[in-house]
This record gives C-alpha cells, structure tokens and sequence, in this order.
C-alpha cells in the first residue's frame, strides 16, 4: 500500500498533524481533568472530541475541495496562514497561562460546545487537506483516532498532575501547527 517514499512522508505528515491536533484537546483536558472527572466522563467527552476531530476536517475537506476551482494557490496561502495563524495563538495562549480549568459542564450542550471548540482548528486543518493530493479519510481517521486518545489521556493525566503539563502541550502543538503552516506558505 505505501510504496513510495511519498506516500510515507504525506503519511508521516497527516500523522504529525493528527498529533498537533491531538495536543491542543490534550492541553484543554488536561485542565478539564484537573477539576475531577468520572471515568465514565472521560470516555464521554473523548470520544464526542475524536467524532468532532472527524466531523470537522471533513467538513474543511468539503469547503477545500469547493474553493479550489476558484481560487487556486490563493487557497493553499490561506490554509498556511490559518495554520500559522492558529499555531501562533495556541503559543499565545500557552504564554499566558490559559491551561486552566475550563468549568466547562460536561454533558448535552456543554460537552457539544467543548468539542467544537476544541475541534475549530481541525476545520482549518480539513480545508487544507483538500487542497493536497492523497487520501483525506486516512487522515480524519487519523486525527478522530488521536483527538480521542489524547482527549482521554489529558483528562487522566489532568486528574493526576499540576497545571504546568498543559500549557507545554499546547505550546508544542502551536509550534507543529506554524511548522506546517509555513510549509504550505512557502511551497506547498
């Protein structure tokens, strides 16, 4: 299946996107943990972020795949620029000590609410998958995949750790995230 040593680096990247989105809910839950949280709730609210990390660069691969015709290599800057532009402001966030608890309530509207949230940047993410080659399913899946373990880990490891892990978390998927956006910025 992959052959080529394209097809693993377009693999590796999907995967070190997957794990940037996955470190922002990580970071997020992280706080969310340190408030206590129910087993039950854990699996809850992982789950619920992993479907949203699916819905949503589907819903950014549709609007990709729409615009392109239109607007070309425009397309490609601006999903660069919106990467960057969110990797800049998870830094910002983290440099402000924003890894706190949430109070977010955990159930019905709440839980939704927080799993939007938590899930925006895979919309920006989806829209520029659908401007590069390769299979888009493979990399939602990736990312639901991801977005769910490191959910449900930041909330287990938020009910056993300090403050501090989050916001390093959340600085370090900022990075990837600019990393990538200057990527699509420069060359595609």
């Amino acid at each position: 299946m992959w052959e080529t040593s394209g097809q693993w680096g377009q693999l590796l990247t999907w995967w070190l996107l997957a794990v940037a989105l996955g470190l922002d809910a990580f970071s997020l839950c992280v706080g969310i943990g340190l408030a206590g949280i129910r087993l039950r709730q854990v699996m809850r609210v992982s789950g619920t972020i992993g479907a949203f990390h699916v819905m949503m660069p589907l819903i950014g691969v549709a609007l990709g795949q729409v615009l392109v015709p239109f607007v070309g290599s425009l397309a490609t800057l601006l999903g660069g620029l919106l990467l960057s532009f969110l990797g800049l402001h998870m830094l910002w966030h983290a440099s402000r000590g924003h890894a706190q608890p949430t109070g977010v309530y955990l159930s019905g509207t709440g839980l939704l609410l927080f799993a939007l949230t938590v899930s925006l940047d895979a919309l920006s993410v989806g829209f520029s998958l659908g401007l590069l080659a390769g299979s888009a399913a493979l990399a939602v899946a990736l990312f639901g995949l991801m977005g769910f373990l490191m959910a449900g880990f930041g909330l287990l490891v938020g009910r056993r750790v300090g403050r501090w892990l989050g916001e390093y978390s959340e600085a370090f998927g900022g990075l990837i995230l600019v990393a990538f956006g200057f990527k699509l910025i420069v060359g595609g």
